[in-house]
């Protein structure tokens, strides 16, 4: 099962602090493992301050307000930017059809420099998981898996994202239980 370009959707029983309540959205998934960004977990740092932490001046609206993601609590001191279109970056994975993830600072000079995608989300941190870790906690209910859609990570606001990827499989939130049973 490759989960790259889907949604996790925590399930309500997920008591992990890091991924209570979250839609992660997979970079990359493999046999040695997966990558993914938590989507919908906004910090109070702005892209405008980072990139004053970085020397770079950034003054272009609507960047310079757009808060800067938890990623997850992998390596929270990088940043992570998934962006739409892919470009052409010095450290980009390609996920899907025209987004990429990058993680050199090359891309966000494009941006301070108002060339750069049209559409990005900036985390700090991101989430892995081992081999076979991922497929354990999908089997034990701990997530629940859709195909993404770009338009949920870029255009929906952070707060209604869940939502918005519950919708993706017909599902209303409110009618799940934290309890997990089986038949």
């Amino acid at each position: 099962m490759d989960l790259t370009h889907k949604f996790l959707i925590a399930m309500p029983a997920m008591m992990d602090p890091n991924f209570a309540g979250s839609v992660v959205y997979i970079c990359e998934h493999t046999d040695k493992g997966a990558l993914g960004l938590v989507i919908n977990r906004p910090t109070e740092l702005t892209l405008a301050a980072l990139f004053d932490r970085i020397d770079l001046k950034l003054e272009i609206a609507p960047w310079k307000d757009a808060p800067v993601y938890y990623g997850g609590p992998v390596q929270t001191e990088r940043g992570f930017v998934l962006h739409v279109p892919a470009g052409h970056y010095s450290s980009s994975l390609p996920v899907a059809d025209d987004i990429a993830l990058t993680t050199s600072k090359d891309v966000l000079e494009a941006v301070a420099g108002g060339t750069g995608p049209s559409k990005l989300l900036v985390t700090l941190g991101y989430s892995g998981w081992g081999a076979g870790q991922l497929e354990s906690e999908v089997s034990a209910n701990a997530w629940l898996t859709v195909d993404a859609r770009a338009e949920i990570i870029f255009d929906t606001p952070a707060e209604e994202r869940q939502a918005a990827a519950f919708r993706l499989l017909g599902i209303d939130p409110s009618f799940l239980s934290s309890q997990a049973g089986h038949a």
